[in-house]
């Protein structure tokens, strides 16, 4: 690792925002194959989206790493190990700013991925414009890097780029390009610059697919005699891997991945199929979050074999997520029985407490939308959705070890339960008012308000478990 260097490495094309498991383990790990299989012949420049931390490892092993894949093939488990080798180098703009906005000048760039989580892609009117200190939001940051790009190109319809966010929030590439210019009025920058951003960028809307599990600890040691080598950065993942991209047909040219056996799809309109990954994979994630970890469960495999999480996630889906997203419901209940084999692939240890970073912004994102309709079309609450919001309540009490949200998130819920605690209905009303987190005041809605909290005083009194299995016993006809 150490050894290796970056002189054969192919020309600079892809800015990625974001090092972290699923990045690597996702498009790294295809770039890679397109490198390989392809004339795409590209490498990958690695920017740390936030201040804290500096990917000291990736930048220890040169920008090496490898990925290990499991899935199932005629009823066994097989495992494909691959040594990525497509990162170029990385960058702390918050220590490094003025070599970050040097990249702008790389006429090879074309393309540019992140993954900042559902909270990135946000707009922060404290952000400046400044070509000496690095800004806060990651659009902020982008907003900056282009107008350098602009500038120093004098405007060029060439010099444009390829946008590929996988922020797991709808029309993520729109969202993107409305906070880029957003901030480019708001610093009131040359109009001209706005316009180039409008028709010579090209912001993609993306969906993507693949459970992520980082590090495999327990595998470890026979994997490094495999590979040869102690790799600080293995990172495992399952097979099974899925990326939908909706763009003119020029990006699909630009992407070679017809020439590759990649599960890569450029469609005209992603709503159902983001609908449905969205509401039933990723929101029966949220929902066992909560439960798994207060029931000192660690892993999604073990949330699926409890006897009363995994009865209950599998319900939850059954009776309140797929009866609201309009599509035909066997197609619904395949697609969630292959999510539900996905869970249960014990290779793939997958830590509920890496799911549960930015909860309360996955619950708005996955969860709440589904709430909201079934209430709408039903006339009453889906209680185990309410059951799954008193258990993230009960999660963001302060006492789950390395829980990780928005610093003023956390602190709401902190001081929520230090003014509260012997209240239970005070403190859900309050926590539902909150409307920066829940884009609404959700004790608008008729009864949550109460369900949540009568749910939350068994958890507290009892244990999420019993709560589960008294929602049970309740919702059995």
């Amino acid at each position: 690792m150490n050894s290796y260097t970056n002189a054969n490495k192919p020309p600079e094309r892809i800015l990625q925002f974001g090092g972290g498991n699923f990045l690597r383990a996702f498009a790294d790990w295809m770039i890679d194959i397109l490198n390989e299989q392809t004339d795409f012949k590209g490498s990958v420049i690695i920017v740390k989206p936030t201040e804290r931390g500096d990917y000291v490892s990736l930048r220890k092993q040169n920008g090496l790493f490898h990925v290990v894949l499991n899935g199932l093939r005629d009823g066994q488990t097989v495992e494909e190990i691959r040594q990525i080798r497509c990162v170029s180098r990385i960058i702390q703009p918050y220590r490094e700013w003025e070599d970050f906005l040097k990249t702008a000048a790389l006429p090879s760039l074309r393309f540019v991925v992140s993954n900042t989580t559902e909270a990135g892609i946000v707009f922060n009117p404290k952000d400046t414009f400044s070509l000496q200190q690095c800004p806060n939001e990651f659009p902020a940051k982008l907003a900056i890097w282009l107008y350098q790009r602009y500038q120093t190109f004098r405007g060029a319809a060439d010099k444009g780029c390829i946008f590929l966010p996988l922020e797991l929030i709808p029309d993520n590439g729109t969202q993107l390009q409305a906070c880029i210019l957003k901030y480019a009025a708001y610093w009131k920058l040359a109009p001209a610059f706005s316009q180039w951003i409008q028709q010579q960028q090209i912001f993609c809307n993306t969906l993507v697919d693949r459970i992520v599990s980082g590090y495999p600890h327990e595998h470890a040691a026979r994997l490094a005699t495999q590979i040869g080598i102690r790799d600080e950065l293995l990172v495992a993942g399952e097979a099974y891997h899925n990326w939908i991209i909706q763009g003119p047909e020029t990006v699909a040219e630009e992407l070679p991945f017809a020439d590759t056996q990649l599960n890569v799809t450029f469609a005209q309109d992603l709503d159902i199929h983001r609908k449905i990954k969205v509401r039933l994979l990723n929101g029966a994630h949220t929902s066992m979050v909560p439960m798994g970890l207060l029931s000192g469960v660690a892993l999604v495999s073990e949330a699926m074999e409890h006897p009363l999480i995994g009865p209950f996630i599998e319900e939850l889906l059954a009776e309140e997520v797929i009866p609201t997203i309009g599509f035909p419901e066997a197609d619904l209940k395949a697609f969630a029985a292959a999510v539900f084999n996905r869970f249960r692939n014990k290779a793939i240890r997958h830590q509920l407490i890496s799911i549960a970073l930015n909860s309360t912004s996955k619950y708005a994102s996955r969860l709440l939308p589904t709430l909201l309709d079934y209430h709408k079309h039903y006339g009453k609450l889906p209680q185990r959705m309410a059951l799954a919001l008193a258990a993230l309540i009960r999660m963001y009490k302060g006492d789950t070890e390395g829980l990780k949200d928005d610093q003023k998130n956390l602190q709401f819920f902190k001081e929520a339960w230090s003014t509260h605690e012997k209240d239970p209905s005070a403190l859900v009303e309050t926590i539902l008012a909150r409307t920066q987190i829940w884009g609404q005041d959700l004790n608008k809605i008729p009864e949550l308000t109460q369900t949540v909290s009568t749910y939350l005083v068994t958890i507290e009194a009892e244990g999420v478990e019993a709560a589960i299995a008294n929602s049970s016993k309740s919702l059995t006809p």
